[in-house]
């Protein structure tokens, strides 16, 4: 059963998940309970063709950090920031007018650091790009202040 993770982000200007952000990707993000991992599906935009029609790779890995992000909160409920991320794109992916999806689970958790694995995966099902990640957990008060600039 999916249901929608609300998102924590007191400014909603981020780039991918943003509702305010005019330019951004605006997207949505649920968490399975069953499979214990998060979702999203995306429509990419022509704009964002590397070369020809293909998807270009700073979007894709893009997509996967942003999709760690948010497995990180809805598995702890609590802030995270990437302390590393490793991709492997295994094929292209095309802008062909049809959702992509991504999704991930936690692979494990040990203190402030949660790791977790992505896919990206095309329209027909096929796993086209994936990702590793290591988030590191920040207390409430030490996010604000990385977010403030301070």
């Amino acid at each position: 059963m999916k249901e929608e993770i609300e998102n924590p982000f007191p400014d909603n200007n981020c780039f991918f998940c943003g509702s305010e952000n005019s330019k951004g990707l605006q997207l949505r993000f649920y968490w399975d309970k069953v499979r214990q991992e998060a979702y999203a599906e995306y429509l990419p935009a022509q704009h964002f063709a590397g070369q020809g029609s293909i998807l270009h790779g700073g979007i894709q890995m893009g997509l996967l950090d942003e999709i760690m992000g948010w497995t990180s909160y809805a598995f702890t409920r609590k802030m995270a920031v990437t302390s590393g991320i490793s991709v492997k794109f295994l094929q292209a992916v095309y802008i062909c007018g049809e959702n992509i999806a991504i999704a991930c689970r936690v692979i494990s958790r040990e203190g402030p650091k949660i790791c977790m694995q992505a896919t990206l995966s095309n329209s027909d099902g096929e796993v086209c790009t994936t990702a590793t990640g290591t988030f590191h957990i920040l207390p409430a008060d030490r996010y604000r202040e990385l977010i403030q600039g301070k």
